[in-house]
């Protein structure tokens, strides 16, 4: 029930945005350099929720393009959460903002 485009590499994931921009919003960074809740954010229909490898993140000039770089708050004990638990737990507040409002 989702809609996504897969792109062979960064650059041309950047080359089509660039030649869609009303397709394509803003790049939100899910990473661990990030000062703001991902609950606080205000997200929109069309803005690209981003995420990096676990072990390693995003390299920094992916990171340095992110119009918005969001954090899951954790415990200072727990060492990190799965990137697919994160996945759904940001996306789903990104549904829970966007579409679902929509439907309720």
């Amino acid at each position: 029930f989702a809609d996504y485009r897969r792109h062979d590499s960064w650059a041309d994931f950047l080359a089509y945005r660039a030649g869609h921009p009303d397709e394509y919003g803003r790049i939100v960074l899910l990473t661990t350099h990030a000062s703001e809740p991902y609950y606080d954010f205000e997200f929109r229909e069309n803005d690209i929720i981003l995420m990096g490898r676990e072990s390693a993140g995003v390299p920094e000039a992916v990171h340095q393009l992110a119009d918005a770089r969001l954090l899951i708050p954790m415990n200072e004990k727990a060492r990190s959460i799965n990137v697919a638990v994160s996945a759904v737990m940001v996306v789903g507040e990104a549904l829970r903002q966007t579409k679902w409002k929509k439907l309720g």
